[in-house]
């Protein structure tokens, strides 16, 4: 398995990666309807391009076999040395593989180098598989807040790794 910054050729792929897990994830806890506009707000092209700008924040790929089977994106703040992963995620069909593993190590160190000593991961509250990942690396629970998806508010919780 490949861990490597995106390129404008990975696009279609980590669309295709986000919806499979977002049809997988979140059927219990988003309408049909939601999960639609939400996918088409989060990870319009234009979306994901800005995601490649090295500057503002950094977006990895998982590869294995030419095939981008998941990703993780980030964004920080080097005054502040606050870093936050806004997605991880792995394709339905390769999770228990470790991927998601190597997207947070990779990811880790790279915020590392960029100066940060604090990151701050946020799940939807209801999203057992997602809350209990960061929990399982040392990530602690902090605080809830609100997050809209599709027009909807959610509860989505933030962890924190210092």
């Amino acid at each position: 398995m490949t861990i490597r910054v995106a390129t404008e050729e990975d696009i279609d792929a980590i669309r295709h990666v986000a919806k499979a897990s977002w049809e997988t994830d979140y059927p219990e806890i988003l309408t049909r309807e939601t999960i639609e506009e939400g996918f088409n707000d989060w990870y319009a092209h234009e979306q994901i391009a800005d995601a490649l700008v090295p500057a503002r924040s950094l977006l990895l790929v998982a590869e294995r076999d030419d095939a981008v089977v998941g990703f993780a994106h980030a964004t920080w703040s080097s005054d502040e040395g606050e870093g936050y992963i806004l997605r991880l995620y792995v394709h339905p069909d390769y999770r228990r593989q470790n991927v998601g593993h190597e997207l947070l190590n990779r990811t880790r160190v790279e915020l590392a180098e960029a100066g940060v000593d604090r990151i701050n991961a946020m799940v939807l509250a209801e999203n057992d598989p997602g809350n209990n990942f960061y929990d399982q690396f040392g990530f602690e629970y902090v605080d809830e807040s609100q997050t809209t998806i599709g027009g909807d508010s959610y509860r989505e919780n933030r962890y924190v790794l210092e």
